[in-house]
């Protein structure tokens, strides 16, 4: 009995203990902590920049391979980049490259046709894509790496023996038609497209659109003969990232492409670019709107330019939050919800300086004149340290993010190829954007902003938009984007 009772009695003094325990917690009052201003946050410096392992070789056949292993799941990605491009298309037959990349996966193989190759890969939860974009085409996979003795073949396949049926012609025809009817539907795309063919003029292959009669004009022959003609071995620059053992899918791509053979030395030059118009303000009237999309610009150059790191620190001064068009434009006057500019460049052909955003429909001119006040104001005015050190944090904060996954890192090895820049272009970049003063951004902002060249585009309704363009420039010419009917109509 004294034993029972002496365990009742330390039983109910540990009942009270923790009762106690819990009481004083959660009755304590709570401390409450000062929020630090974000000016005071401290961050550990970012990581620089390591490409992982790779290695490149080149097939007898001139095809040129990238392997990046990466074991952190079983899967595994490739990616062909194919010498070719919508440019080197006729004139005439505007959308045969964009045809060719849809039906070489559409169409199935000479071996495998549509509906069995689309089964063989729903069966292995694998995919196969392909495209012709302006400067390049491509062909992808993502596949298991269990299922990678079968999928490489059918990937050779696909780029080897593609059977380009009439039937996934036409289905790819229609479809472009589908869209061709549509692209007046967007405001924002309709600016872009017709703001390219200011820059570049309507018939540049780097600006000219697909057209109903350009599709009628564009024959079975004519898909056989453009792939004929650009996919060879010595063409493709292939690259593989994922769960595999080199040794392995070293033997596999020999033997799926290992006797393909080279195909005639192509002699097709990259077209060149030049500035359209000069300058002047375009118009394109959509009564249904109730605000603006606005773009300015002019033609830029090439990312090899020794004066791009500096000029990318000034898309960092103009953009973004803490940004001079962000916090005038937006933030002080109210005259948009977003609006930037950038000088966006390209690999072999030049690109543009671009810059713009929505605005109400009567404060567009106001828009315009302070968008432009801007762009004068950093051409003639020293930037402050403060601005030149937001420049280029924000440019080399962000830049660690494209190279979060090895086959990010990859694709940019390939592209450096492709276009025939160093392996270590990026790290040139990376201490140009490090080595960028005040004087270098007024520089190149002088010399590469260039306010006479300056084009002009709204697209907005014609009567809402108050005071009128006119008060711009006395001549304001108007664009008709309306859409030629197929001749089958």
């Amino acid at each position: 009995m004294t034993k029972n009772k002496n365990l009742k009695t330390l039983s109910s003094i540990s009942v009270l203990c923790i009762s106690l325990v819990i009481i004083l917690f959660f009755h304590h009052p709570a401390v409450a902590q000062t929020p630090h201003h974000y000016t005071e946050l401290e961050f550990p410096p970012l990581r620089e920049i390591e490409l992982p392992e790779y290695q490149r070789y080149q097939l007898n056949n001139g095809m040129v391979v990238y392997l990046m292993p990466d074991r952190e799941l079983p899967l595994v990605s490739g990616t062909a980049i194919i010498r070719t491009g919508s440019r080197l298309e006729p004139p005439e037959k505007v959308g045969l490259a964009e045809l060719v990349g849809t039906v070489m996966r559409s169409g199935g193989t000479q071996q495998h046709p549509p509906e069995e190759l689309n089964q063989i890969l729903e069966q292995r939860a694998a995919t196969i894509e392909t495209a012709i974009t302006t400067s390049s085409g491509s062909a992808s996979f993502n596949a298991l790496s269990q299922d990678l003795n079968t999928i490489i073949p059918l990937f050779a396949q696909i780029l080897r023996f593609p059977a380009f049926p009439t039937d996934k012609l036409e289905l790819a025809k229609t479809q472009i038609r589908g869209t061709i009817a549509r692209r007046n539907d967007d405001p924002q795309d309709i600016a872009n497209r017709e703001f390219q063919k200011l820059i570049y003029g309507h018939h540049s292959p780097y600006a000219r659109t697909v057209e109903n009669d350009s599709l009628d004009n564009i024959s079975p022959e004519d898909i056989v003969h453009f792939y004929q003609k650009y996919f060879h071995p010595q063409q493709i620059i292939l690259g593989i990232v994922g769960d595999f053992e080199s040794s392995q899918i070293k033997q596999l791509i020999q033997e799926a492409f290992g006797d393909w053979a080279p195909g005639d030395t192509i002699s097709d030059s990259i077209p060149t670019a030049r500035q359209q118009h000069q300058s002047g303000i375009f118009f394109i009237n959509q009564p249904q709107l109730t605000q603006s999309n606005i773009l300015l610009g002019h033609l830029g150059d090439k990312l090899n330019n020794p004066d791009y790191p500096a000029l990318t620190v000034i898309n960092g001064i103009l953009n973004g939050f803490g940004g001079r068009l962000f916090n005038q434009l937006r933030s002080r006057q109210g005259l948009a919800y977003s609006v930037y500019g950038v000088w966006s460049p390209r690999y072999d052909y030049p690109g543009i300086f671009i810059a713009g955003g929505q605005t109400r429909s009567d404060t567009t001119v106001a828009f315009i004149q302070s968008l432009l006040t801007e762009i004068e104001k950093l051409r003639t005015t020293p930037i402050s340290e403060q601005e030149l050190a937001y420049g280029k944090e924000s440019i080399l904060n962000s830049f660690v993010f494209n190279f979060q996954q090895p086959s990010q890192s990859l694709s940019r090895l390939m592209r450096y190829d492709y276009y025939n820049y160093p392996p270590n272009f990026l790290y040139q970049y990376q201490q140009g954007v490090k080595a960028t003063t005040i004087e270098d951004v007024q520089r190149v902002a002088q010399e590469y902003l260039q306010r006479d060249r300056l084009l002009t585009l709204v697209v907005g309704n014609r009567q809402e938009i108050q005071p009128p363009l006119s008060k711009l420039s006395p001549e304001v010419q108007t664009i008709d984007i309306s859409i030629s009917q197929p001749q089958n109509n």
